[in-house]
């Protein structure tokens, strides 16, 4: 692509920084936030190209985008955008400064790591895949090139390209299926090679390799041909890392020589484990100079041959290792992201019914006849169910409601109203309501979806409580909190009497409750459950789980509802801490956390400390989302509260101007936050003793909270007796007497309404 490209109007190519068989990789402006980014763009294919392979590499370039789109931690590489410009697909992903492990080999005039470097890439890139095998994803492409150091330290995975995520249907056989390598032959694993079942144990295979070629120079099968490379990694025993290089410690050897066993069994169970393993064995070690790290018993050990017990995988291997090239040995010349919940499970065009004849116990309900489906029909479905899923995870959620409803219609059409896929769109669409604020549309939507899952599935089907809990859900949006109570508590204990106590699901229900709980009123309620729903979480999830911080987020936001704002404090700083250790500085929830801090610490009259956080905080926000964002500019209207707490009311003022013009020009003049704002600069004038001035931008905040929200309501009442209290200050006592006596009676209006 020409250095001039501007794609989508917004992203300009810059320098080619890495180029490969699929396409290339592009320093870019990001001229609409004002930073630098990677983009990524698809080599274009001629006609001449053989179409079945043309679809597969477009195929992982869009499984790139979503996949990858999904994931939110430090050592994964961020992805900001995905589309399609001109014919030519693009990923825009954040722009890392650092060297790939491969080109850092290279740079060592392809000698090892030192021992300091190899122990800390491979306690973080445990950490990152601990995290992407968490979100059911497979990488099946660890290899040097896909790992980058960055100049901080920092270690990150790229290039989830072909990358399976644990719900998707039929893909493998797809790419398979065009004589097509799933992996790079120096890095793939047993059960890769033999085209058996693939799982996260595969990825920590990968990872020793590269472990290995990094702490010694070379691949553990270092042949020229790649015939010999495959067989080595189904039949042979690697040589042990001490024998190349003697100074590495023993426990890294045991360590490697663990992840690079034959078959999934006899490796870490996962990377969290692996990851404690390395971290206690660092430990021991820098303390005692040597780590007594036990080898563990293998289950089955290899034969003094080299085979693997029952044969491994076959005496040959698949067809499709014939004539593949051995791909790169760390050279250096390859190339160089609210969670979302899999909403996908069952979608597998077959039809299931609840067990048992239809009748009058079910609710009278029978399969319809009709014609059954082709199976490329019910392909074709399946695929654009998964595009619409895509556009979701990239945030383009009217798109994303578009494809589902099309999908819902023929689904519904070729499949039926009560079939599993038709009501599994449904669900999507509902889903996709409520993320574009039509919320009373996704309650009737989600509605229908229970009513016909309890049909086809039954009450307790994991599928029809997921209906139920997105119903209560978004009645709590639309402030129907005791109907949401009654769903979410019915869910409740059908997911503890079908799943138990401790089950994800189970737990995810129990934190819906605790904050429905808070919006009832009912604080202590809230707390003590969301307390529980935490300690079991950490019990289940791990301490630094996103899911447990959001648990502790909703413990913190109680403790503050209930005034014991040192509790408060003390666990958001948990959850920011937390945060940033899982999910990265910049991470939008870890900066959530962040303001709470300064909520808290302001709560506590230390306006100081605040006004400190609040100043990074806006730096942060700006760096990362952009100086017009509405987070950034509830950050430094927070700094610009903490100044006038402070009594630097010049400084407030000016602050408070600054947001506020630019929430109107950005929100709109009637916006709740840009009448925050208006009203904490009347603030600022009345303590600077210009009471005239306050009393003008006071009442235009009363007005446009009269128009908005009505004469009686809470906030429109509070402007009045701003009003009244600057009337007061002007000597205008008669006004400021009448006009308290008006908001009186409205208050009283408004109460004998409630009763």
């Amino acid at each position: 692509m020409a250095e001039t490209s501007l794609i989508q109007g917004r992203y300009r190519l810059l320098d080619l920084i890495g180029r490969g068989g699929m396409g290339e990789v592009w320093r870019a402006q990001d001229e609409s936030l004002g930073r630098h980014v990677a983009v990524k763009c698809l080599k274009p294919l001629g006609p001449q190209q053989d179409q079945s392979f043309t679809r597969v590499l477009r195929e992982r370039f869009r499984r790139e985008a979503r996949v990858a789109a999904a994931l939110q931690h430090r050592g994964v590489t961020v992805v900001h955008d995905f589309g399609e410009h001109d014919g030519v697909l693009y990923l825009v992903m954040e722009l890392l400064e650092g060297r790939n492990l491969s080109q850092l080999l290279e740079d060592n005039r392809q000698g090892p790591l030192a021992v300091p470097d190899i122990v800390d890439i491979a306690e973080q890139v445990s950490d990152a895949l601990a995290y992407t095998h968490e979100q059911g994803i497979v990488h099946r492409d660890l290899k040097p090139a896909n790992i980058m150091r960055l100049t901080d330290g920092a270690v990150k995975i790229c290039d989830f390209g072909i990358a399976r995520l644990g719900h998707d249907i039929g893909f493998t056989s797809k790419l398979t299926g065009t004589g097509i390598a799933m992996g790079t032959p120096h890095y793939m694993s047993p059960e890769q090679i033999g085209g058996g079942p693939v799982d996260h144990r595969s990825d920590l295979y990968s990872f020793g390799c590269v472990l290995y070629e990094i702490a010694t120079g070379v691949p553990p099968f270092d042949q020229d041909d790649a015939w010999a490379v495959l067989v080595g990694h189904r039949d042979t025993v690697p040589t042990p890392l001490r024998s190349h290089r003697s100074e590495l410690p023993e426990f890294l050897d045991r360590i490697v020589l663990d992840l690079l066993a034959k078959t999934p069994e006899e490796r870490p169970s996962d990377a969290t484990a692996l990851r404690h393993q390395i971290i206690a064995a660092r430990s021991v070690s820098g303390r005692e100079g040597r780590p007594p790290v036990p080898v563990p018993v293998l289950a089955h050990p290899p034969a003094a041959d080299g085979s693997t017990p029952h044969g491994g995988p076959g005496s040959r291997l698949p067809s499709w290792t014939y004539g593949m090239t051995i791909g790169h040995k760390a050279t250096g010349s390859s190339p160089a992201l609210i969670t979302p919940p899999d909403h996908t499970a069952g979608l597998t065009g077959e039809w299931t019914t609840p067990s048992g004849p239809a009748g009058p116990a079910s609710g009278g309900y029978a399969r319809p006849e009709r014609p059954t489906p082709s199976p490329e029909q019910i392909a074709v479905l399946n695929s654009r169910h998964s595009a619409g899923l895509s556009l979701g995870r990239l945030g383009r959620w009217d798109e994303a409601g578009e494809v589902h409803r099309a999908v819902a219609a023929e689904r519904e059409h070729a499949l039926g109203p009560d079939h599993p896929d038709t009501l599994g769109s449904r669900y999507e669409v509902g889903f996709t309501l409520s993320r574009t604020g039509r919320t009373a549309d996704a309650l009737r939507e989600f509605v229908r979806v229970t009513e016909g899952r309890e049909r086809a599935l039954g009450p307790d089907h994991p599928e029809t409580l997921a209906a139920r809990q997105e119903t209560a859900y978004v009645l709590g949006q639309l402030g129907r909190h005791f109907e949401a109570h009654e769903v979410y508590a019915a869910v409740l204990a059908s997911r503890e009497r079908t799943m138990g106590p401790d089950h994800p699901d189970t737990l995810r229900c129990r934190h819906n409750l605790a904050f429905n709980l808070s919006r009832l009123g009912r604080i202590e309620d809230s707390y003590r459950m969301a307390h529980e729903v935490a300690t079991a979480r950490t019990r289940v999830l791990g301490a630094t789980h996103p899911d447990t911080l959001v648990t502790l987020y909703e413990v913190a936001y109680a403790l503050g509802m209930l005034g014991r704002w040192t509790e408060a404090l003390q666990t958001y700083r948990d959850v920011a801490a937390g945060r940033a250790h899982a999910l990265g500085g910049d991470h939008p929830d870890s900066l959530a956390a962040r303001y709470e801090v300064g909520i808290s610490l302001g709560r506590l009259g230390r306006s100081a400390e605040a006004l400190e956080l609040y100043r990074g905080l806006v730096d942060d926000r700006t760096r990362v989302h952009g100086p017009a964002d509405p987070e950034t500019l509830r950050a430094r209207h927070g700094l610009g509260v903490n100044l006038g707490r402070l009594a630097r009311w010049e400084e407030a003022l000016a602050e408070s101007r600054d947001v506020c013009a630019i929430r109107e020009r950005v929100l709109g003049p009637d916006h709740p936050d840009t009448l925050v704002s208006r009203r904490e600069v009347a603030v600022a004038l009345g303590w600077l003793g210009r009471w005239a001035d306050a009393l003008a931008v006071y009442r235009r905040v009363a007005e446009s909270r009269e128009r908005v929200l009505g004469p009686d309501h809470p906030d429109a009442l509070a402007s009045r007796n701003d009003e009244a209290h600057c009337l007061e200050q002007l000597g205008r006592g008669g006004e400021a007497v009448e006009l308290y006596r008006r908001v009186a009676a409205l208050r009283q209006r408004r109460e004998a309404g409630r009763r």
